[in-house]
């Protein structure tokens, strides 16, 4: 569960979804640089934990929307806390690995 949750591709996901429905190709255009395959991977996964819903319209061509449950709800704010710890911090991050780096060299 903790991998998921770590997963940058499942955290961006879960805020995108915070705001309301998406559609596939929604969710794939506000992410950009992540595959088709990697977008499906992660939409399932999230289903399996009963994190999102899916939920196909029958029309021409079908409608596919993709919602968080309550429980996916109950996570935005802990991911959302590490994303402004990350925010915040960032800077000192850079500066820890540029430092690391160099002393690795």
């Amino acid at each position: 569960m903790l991998s998921r949750i770590g997963d940058k591709w499942s955290v961006l996901v879960v805020m995108l979804l915070a705001g309301g429905p998406k559609r596939f190709s929604e969710l794939k255009r506000a992410i950009g640089s992540i595959s088709q395959r990697m977008l499906t991977l992660t939409l399932r996964g999230l289903e399996r934990d009963g994190l999102v819903t899916r939920t196909v319209t029958p029309t021409i061509p079908p409608r596919v929307d993709y919602e968080l449950t309550d429980l996916g709800h109950s996570l935005c704010g802990p991911v959302r806390g590490i994303g402004d710890w990350a925010f915040e911090n960032h800077m000192r991050i850079e500066e820890a690995r540029r430092e690391y780096d160099a002393r690795q060299a």
